[in-house]
């Protein structure tokens, strides 16, 4: 069939089939529930965030690591029911922003895509940057440069076949289980702390005297962005929809199965550390490499140090594969001038959208070079307000013609997105003033360019599209 080149009605759902003439290739639908488990828990890397992005929540939040980590769970199963509902109501690569585009508008669409991302350019090198200090126990090597090339060799994997980089990925991902799992188990096995601090949580205020306040409830929402970050990957199963056999019936069962075990690997080890910590002062350095070792020996150390080192680089091939989905679904949708479109809905013979891969992976290695803290307040912003849009999406996706649309359905509907709503923005009041700034800046040039070159052409360009699902 020809690509559709009338737009449909703004809000409707409009399955299409493209040609090879001059129109983005079809991806191939080649992975199950298993596979795509396999991808989407590797672009959680729930290990990774335990090892790269917890150590900086105890450096804030301190014994309260666990309890933030668990609210935000808490909060991820009302996300992963969204992101379920939507994502087998609109299966697309483009993920949020077809959902959000296809019910509340192309306006809102565009937004939403922008938001994404964000996150999609930042949370890569966020990860690859924890590769150096993993590696130190046998080499010395410069943070960023290390960072640097895991993304280069990451994007150079996401140009392979899909079916392969499942199994590769999977094999690493086992890897970094591991890894966690003798953590966790040094962890309870060298207990020094009580229990009551994870109830009861401190902070240090004088690591020198080791001087420790209870941590304020103000404090703990303002990491609550941190934690959702370190849980944020499970959503992104639905860029692999096109490519998810039977997706109607796919996307829902990998979302919900990613989060579930993401959620045990990353917060299980953690509880541990925080109890086998010899004290709180020790917990804040956040060296848990230096814990192990103190646990065991330097040998385990050093496997645990090449396990996760391995656990960042596997990260960054899936984010990579998937992030490029986006990126090519927007060239699909007209979002850019038409040679941009084409340049971007190239896809090789191995089933890849190659350019959309270096345009993610090329710009994610020179990120590297910009301070971590900057990269994580920023995507921590960017992370709350996509949940929170989806969120509203949820509320209007039940109505006029998508009402009766076949669709997995959350139970509790609409408490559930309602609460979410409610605690996204309250997340988000918390967050800090420079990371807010960006962000908004960042969305203000989007709006400028939907004013200047995407609305004046809605008749040819921003046109969301649906794949044809074959369920």
């Amino acid at each position: 069939m020809a690509v559709e080149t009338t737009p449909p009605p703004s809000g409707t759902l409009t399955p299409v089939t493209l040609d090879a003439g001059g129109a983005p290739a079809p991806l191939k639908r080649s992975i199950g529930v298993v596979g795509g488990t396999l991808l989407t828990l590797s672009c959680l890397t729930p290990a990774s965030s335990l090892f790269v992005i917890v150590p900086g929540m105890f450096e804030t939040l301190g014994s309260g690591t666990a309890l933030a980590l668990v609210v935000a769970a808490v909060l991820c199963v009302g996300v992963a029911f969204c992101y379920s509902e939507l994502g087998t109501l609109i299966p697309s690569a483009g993920g949020e922003y077809a959902m959000v585009g296809t019910l509340m508008g192309r306006f809102m669409g565009w937004l939403v895509f922008i938001i994404a991302t964000i996150v999609v350019m930042i949370v890569p090198p966020i990860i690859a940057l924890g590769t150096a200090e993993y590696l130190t126990s046998i080499a010395t090597i410069d943070t960023m440069w290390a960072g640097a090339a895991v993304m280069i060799l990451a994007t150079i994997m996401g140009l392979l076949d899909l079916r392969a980089n499942a199994w590769v990925t999977g094999v690493f991902l086992a890897l970094e289980v591991i890894a966690a799992a003798i953590v966790a188990f040094l962890g309870f096995a060298n207990v020094n702390q009580a229990t009551s601090t994870l109830i009861k949580p401190e902070v240090v205020v004088d690591a020198a005297s080791n001087t420790t306040d209870p941590l304020k409830m103000g404090l703990l929402i303002a990491g609550m962005a941190g934690a959702l970050f370190a849980l944020q990957g499970f959503s992104t199963a639905v860029y692999l929809a096109e490519e998810m056999e039977n997706p109607r019936r796919t996307v829902s069962r990998t979302v919900l199965w990613t989060l579930g075990l993401g959620a045990v690997i990353l917060i299980v080890p953690t509880i541990a550390i925080s109890l086998g910590a010899p004290d709180q002062a020790t917990l804040a350095g956040g060296d848990i490499l230096g814990l192990v070792e103190g646990w065991s020996n330097h040998g385990m150390a050093t496997f645990i140090g090449l396990c996760i080192a391995l656990a960042i680089i596997n990260a960054g091939v899936v984010m990579v594969i998937q992030n490029s989905r986006v990126v090519y679904a927007s060239a699909r949708d007209r979002a850019w001038p038409e040679p941009i479109n084409r340049a971007f809905g190239k896809v090789n013979r191995f089933g890849s959208p190659w350019v959309s891969t270096l345009v993610v992976g090329v710009p994610g290695a020179l990120l590297c070079f910009v301070p971590t803290t900057l990269l994580g307040e920023v995507t921590g912003v960017a992370v709350a307000a996509l949940y929170l849009v989806v969120a509203l999406a949820v509320l209007v996706a039940r109505k006029g013609a998508h009402k009766s649309t076949q669709a997995w359905r959350m139970p509790l509907w609409p408490a559930i997105p309602v609460v979410l709503i409610v605690s996204m923005i309250y997340v988000l009041t918390e967050q800090p003033t420079r990371a807010l700034l960006i962000t908004g800046g960042v969305l203000l040039l989007a709006a400028l360019y939907w004013v200047f070159y995407l609305r004046p052409r809605q008749e040819t360009r921003w046109n969301i599209k649906l794949m044809a699902d074959d369920s």
